[in-house]
């Protein structure tokens, strides 16, 4: 068996931070999120991978190599657009061969991976198999209808009027039969070719179409909400380790990980967290439910439920919450007269400030 991971598209709900990295590579504890899919597959026994790629190709490269440090052999495919994950399909067509295999988006997170949906695949080999999960807005995916015996009947891609509350999860499961249903179907009113349709292809034409219900966590880190939910979902799994320095005067107290060459100096840390290598707390107060980068300084401040990437700096700025901040950013205090804030804001950026 094979995997098809997707990690193209723009990132688009993840902007600005996505004008200068790939979405799947921004970090939940201190680790690209797509890491976390190819950890789940190689743990699956399948070590075969194709990525496809689009404009970001060069990032993803250089992020993951060959797989070898995973465990994997990496094949990337490049896609010039991202035209549905149908088209991703027929991208990689001549990779997949003849081969049954799994596609997993590579922007999605599900605790406790995919082990035993490859499992139940491999025993019963219908033509696909599907998570599902219930969602309190249907229409912002594909929706499911199943019949009485749990067999998916009907498949729509964000429909107006959802037959139900099942959402797709970005992990599918094919036997070559699919190649036929994505080489039948047209592009939708979006003008992508959507695995939807695929699928609904597949279950028009008789071919069996089972589906599995997640549940456990899962999460499309699609915008800075659900990437910092599936931060503190991790976090809240950490071991815990003191592996840089933590001075007497500190107080650690709960899940944290401290990171080599990671120094703390006068401050408190709430787990569960993590202080990346390389980084300076001095006076600072970190909270649950956040991750600081490698080589940042936080600096007379407090922050809690927040991402904090690589080399960037806070520094007396009081408290900050429920934030992302991107790689090399400053936040720093004005001690100028008369008092104001300050701001360079990217595109598509959000600021809310207390009066």
């Amino acid at each position: 068996m094979k995997a098809l991971v997707l990690a193209g598209g723009t990132g688009s709900r993840l902007l600005p931070i996505t004008h200068t990295a790939p979405k799947q590579l921004v970090p939940v504890a201190n680790k690209p999120v797509l890491f976390y899919g190819i950890e789940s597959l190689v743990a699956a026994g399948i070590t075969d991978i194709g990525i496809i790629v689009g404009y970001t190709a060069d990032e993803i490269r250089a992020a993951v190599g060959d797989g070898s440090a995973f465990g994997a052999r990496v094949t990337y495919i490049p896609q010039d657009r991202p035209l549905g994950l149908a088209h991703a399909v027929l991208v990689a067509r001549d990779y997949l061969a003849e081969d049954d295999f799994v596609m997993y988006l590579g922007d999605n997170f599900i605790v406790g991976g995919i082990s035993e949906l490859v499992g139940s695949f491999h025993r019963n080999r219908p033509d696909a198999d599907i998570l599902l999960t219930q969602v309190d807005d249907p229409t912002a995916f594909g929706v499911a209808e199943l019949d009485a015996e749990g067999r998916v009947v009907r498949i729509e891609e964000k429909p107006k009027n959802p037959m139900s509350d099942l959402a797709v999860v970005g992990v599918y499961l094919f036997t070559p039969a699919v190649h036929e249903a994505v080489q039948a179907i047209e592009p939708s009113a979006r003008g992508e070719l959507e695995i939807t349709d695929a699928l609904q292809w597949l279950i028009d034409q008789d071919r069996t179409v089972r589906s599995t219900l997640v549940t456990g966590y899962w999460k499309d880190t699609g915008n800075v909400t659900d990437m910092l939910e599936v931060n503190r979902s991790v976090l809240e799994r950490l071991e815990p380790c003191t592996d840089g320095l933590v001075d007497a005067d500190s107080e650690i107290i709960g899940r944290v990980r401290i990171e080599r060459g990671a120094q703390v100096h006068r401050s408190r840390i709430v787990g569960p967290a993590v202080i990346g290598a390389g980084t300076t707390v001095t006076n600072s107060y970190i909270g649950p439910s956040t991750s600081v980068a490698e080589d940042c300084v936080i600096d007379s401040s407090e922050i809690e439920f927040s991402i904090v990437l690589a080399g960037s700096s806070i520094e007396g700025v009081g408290r900050i919450e429920a934030s992302l901040i991107g790689r090399q950013s400053r936040v720093t205090h004005a001690n100028r007269t008369p008092r104001a804030h300050r701001f360079v804001v990217g595109d598509h950026s959000k600021v809310q400030i207390t009066p």
